[in-house]
């Protein structure tokens, strides 16, 4: 009679997905977010949830604002070039320029990481980027979600996404409701393709030029994945200003869909926009990009912020206040256009 073997046991690190690695990876994490707790946090990364307390000394009829984003095929870059801090940022700082439009202060961020197999090293930069960036911006990191999933994702590959919510008055909420015509339109300068536009971007560089993220193109006067990988900046530090100030009818983060899908979302009924197209000087990069294709000038405007990552709708008889704030914070404002009658879009002149 044949000898029955024990049948093999397996575990779940057999199958891909090691706990205890990704035990050590969370205590790490936890450290790195503990550096960015305030007086509003009120529980331990490791819960369920994260707990928040609002200051009712400052907010009397306080509205939550939330935004949720990815970093998208800027990531393929940072995998090939071995650069994962400032995807972090990238991250915390689009949401909250996203959220800083509507007048509300960052409160807290909330993460999601995700990846085939976990490698430690990664996650720590990944995570030690939003963390830096929840700190810059004055929020806590309160939580996230570190998912191992073999065979999901391409080895060396991840995903990352973000969640954040502000605050602010509801009598103190940028509506956009008061933008008229005449109001004046200010752009302040991007850093360059900040999270949006990469997709066709790639294509450009690397499969019609055939680049890859070490060339140095003498066009853009330095490595293609170094300025592809410029951090998404954030505005957060002159917006405030503008909501303490009162100065601002309404403000466009620019991001997918450039200036051209942007804008529109915070004029009013009856009111457009006329932008200046040589206002500003557009980066080098975007002028590259668009020779490498021949791309038209109306694909670029949609497809990249083509230098201008916020844009500030200003009343006339408040502009003059907007520049001295500017001047204060070592910013130069560009004068891009002017709010008119008419149609909800952009025109271009």
């Amino acid at each position: 009679m044949a000898q029955q073997t024990e049948p093999r046991t397996i575990t779940y690190a057999d199958s891909g997905v090691d706990i205890e690695r990704a035990n050590r990876v969370k205590q790490r994490i936890k450290y790195l977010a503990h550096k960015t707790f305030n007086r509003g946090v009120l529980s331990e990364i490791g819960g369920f949830g994260g707990l928040f307390s609002l200051d009712k000394r400052k907010y009397n009829d306080p509205v939550l604002v939330s935004s949720v984003d990815g970093v998208g095929t800027k990531l393929k870059i940072a995998f090939e070039m071995n650069l994962h801090h400032t995807v972090g940022a990238d991250l915390v700082n689009h949401c909250v320029n996203d959220i800083s439009v509507h007048g509300a202060a960052p409160m807290f961020f909330m993460d999601y990481f995700a990846t085939g197999k976990l490698r430690p090293e990664v996650a720590e930069k990944v995570i030690a980027g939003i963390a830096d960036a929840c700190k810059h911006n004055g929020c806590a990191l309160i939580g996230g979600e570190t998912a191992e999933m073999p065979g999901f994702y391409s080895d060396g590959e991840y995903d990352l996404a973000g969640f954040i919510v502000g605050v602010v008055n509801r009598d103190k909420i940028i509506t956009g409701k008061e933008v008229e015509a005449g109001d004046v339109l200010v752009g302040l300068a991007s850093t360059g393709l900040h999270t949006n536009g990469y997709s066709l971007a790639r294509n450009l560089l690397f499969s019609v030029a055939g680049y890859t993220p070490d060339t140095y193109a003498n066009e853009i006067k330095g490595k293609v994945g170094s300025e592809l990988m410029r951090p998404h900046r954030s505005y957060w530090p002159i917006v405030r200003r503008m909501i303490e100030a009162d100065a601002v009818s309404a403000m466009a983060h620019i991001t997918g869909g450039g200036i051209t899908e942007n804008l529109p979302r915070v004029l009013p009924k009856g009111c457009g926009a006329i932008v200046e197209i040589n206002s500003w000087p557009v980066p080098p990069i975007f002028e590259h990009l668009q020779k490498i294709g021949n791309v038209p000038q109306d694909e670029m405007l949609r497809a990249f912020n083509m230098g201008i990552g916020m844009i500030l709708v200003v009343p006339a008889k408040k502009f003059k206040k907007v520049q001295t704030i500017l001047e204060r914070c070592g910013e130069k404002g560009y004068t891009i256009g002017r709010v008119v009658k008419g149609e909800k879009r952009v025109t271009y002149q």
